[in-house]
């Protein structure tokens, strides 16, 4: 059994994700992603051979599908708030 070296309190468990992968200024959603996901904090870890295939993905630009994405900026607080 894995714990989460991000909370220290989670298990890790296997699932299959769904990532939204930057390269660059493109962005790739990539499906069914295999990762180790923590059951408390939700962190994900891939394994390097996971990591460069979804990299490999994301060079080829091979797409199955166009998806339409809303892009919304948050707006500009005042100075007071960081």
């Amino acid at each position: 059994m894995e714990t989460c070296y991000f909370c220290r309190k989670g298990i890790l468990e296997d699932k299959k994700v769904t990532v939204d992968f930057r390269w660059g200024t493109q962005l790739v959603v990539i499906e069914e992603v295999p990762a180790k996901v923590c059951n408390e904090c939700g962190e994900r870890y891939y394994s390097a051979e996971v990591s460069r295939r979804m990299e490999k993905i994301a060079i080829e630009g091979k797409k199955e599908k166009i998806i339409e994405v809303p892009l919304v900026r948050l707006p500009v607080m005042s100075s007071s708030v960081v």
